[in-house]
């Protein structure tokens, strides 16, 4: 007798943002810990759901690389295709250089965030977040997510990267709209280039004290390119995530009994609150990607040389090999978790301190500007952005006692 082996999952559909998990726990019922998948215009890949397996993947840089050329698939990847901006190709970033250069590039980025004084850090943090709370706090309702938490990061990483404040609306929409990996994908990509070359090319002329300053007078011979290509990165990976962290912990808090406490001033509970967000709501759920160095095998499947390998974060931190009670019990200060990847090539320590004091400065000004705010909307209506990358809610209303805004900050 024969079995037949399942269709490869399609990664996209509304199943990625109504039930993720149940959807991941099938695929990992029907193809194990490695599931073979497909991506638009059914490019194939291999999602890695195991937390052992995605383990042993981010451990070993050599056998699954970040070099993409290695890639068995570019022949039939259309100019156009939407994930390029994902997945790119002869991109000079740090994402996908490997071996003693990618170790150098890291150190530089590193060093520049470390540069970052962690009170003006929290001071600028809580000066944008009362000033985006000044234009809704007399309305007595508003969107967290549209007038909040998607300003918030980008406000606060643009300035300590050196750009303008008033630039930090537009590099929103780009970079929502390159992440999200559609029609304006392309578009969003271009707008954050030309963005990035404009402040390397003010900060060449006249350096400050800022990231970006820092990342061209380093003295390891990377080009003004390279710095562009890397300070891209860390603009998008600093601000969604974070943005989503902000969204998908302030959802828990206003749905979750176990919470409530923060809501009345309990510092502690956003802490707690954040953390079980990274294990069970994590805002990054599945990372493009590593490339087969040669033919291998993981969890039981044989991957060919050049295959895409993708990160299955959210999955892997389900794994019930390893987490018995997921979703069951709170995580504590259990930091195991993989939402910040692992290996050489995961989120740079530096850059997860600055992610998380300003999501959490975000979330404790906004509780202490609006101390009784509470759901506008069932919670079985709030709906998620339509991506398998990033996990965000769409919107999240809320009502509040109007208060009067506090005008000019410091």
């Amino acid at each position: 007798m024969t079995t037949t082996e399942p269709a490869p999952v399609p990664l996209s559909g509304p199943r990625f943002h109504t039930d993720p998990t149940e959807l991941y726990r099938r695929i990992r019922r029907e193809h194990g810990s490695v599931a073979p998948v497909v991506l638009d215009g059914d490019v194939p890949a291999w999602l890695v759901l195991g937390y052992r397996e995605l383990h042993q993947v981010t451990s070993d840089p050599v056998l699954f690389s970040r070099d993409s050329e290695l890639w068995n698939q570019w022949d039939a990847i259309p100019a156009d295709w939407p994930l390029l901006p994902m997945i790119g190709r002869r991109q000079p970033s740090i994402l996908y250089t490997v071996g003693e250069r990618h170790r150098e590039r890291a150190g530089v980025i590193s060093a520049a965030l470390e540069g970052v004084d962690p009170f003006e850090l929290k001071r600028r943090a809580e000066h944008f977040a009362d000033e985006l709370i000044d234009a809704l706090c007399a309305k007595g309702s508003c969107d967290i997510i549209a007038e909040y938490a998607t300003l918030l990061p980008v406000r606060v990483l643009a300035s300590i990267y050196g750009f303008a404040d008033e630039q930090g609306p537009a590099l929103v929409t780009a970079m929502n709209d390159m992440i999200n990996g559609r029609e304006n994908a392309l578009a969003g990509q271009q707008h954050l280039a030309s963005s990035m070359g404009a402040l390397l090319a003010a900060k060449l002329a006249e350096p400050g004290d800022d990231v970006a300053s820092r990342m061209l007078g380093n003295t390891l011979g990377f080009t003004v390119e390279e710095v562009a290509q890397d300070l891209m990165v860390m603009l998008a990976a600093g601000h969604q995530p974070t943005a989503d962290w902000i969204g998908n912990s302030l959802r828990l808090m206003l749905t979750d009994d176990r919470f409530a406490a923060s809501l009345s001033g309990g510092r502690h509970s956003v802490g707690e609150a954040m953390n079980e967000v990274l294990w069970e709501d994590t805002p990054t759920q599945n990372v493009a990607g590593r490339w087969a160095s040669r033919d291998t095998q993981l969890g039981g499947r044989l991957i060919g040389q050049g295959d895409l390998v993708l990160l299955g974060l959210a999955a892997a931190n389900a794994d019930p090999h390893v987490r018995a009670d997921a979703g069951s019990a709170l995580t504590g200060g259990n930091n195991a978790h993989l939402s910040f990847g692992h290996g050489e090539h995961r989120c740079p320590f530096p850059a997860q301190e600055v992610a998380e004091t300003i999501a959490r400065t975000g979330i404790e000004v906004l509780l202490d500007r609006l101390p009784d705010v509470d759901l506008a909307a069932s919670e079985d209506s709030l709906t998620r952005r339509p991506s398998p990358w990033l996990r965000g809610l769409t919107a999240l209303p809320v009502t509040y006692t109007p208060t009067p805004a506090l005008g000019a900050h410091a």
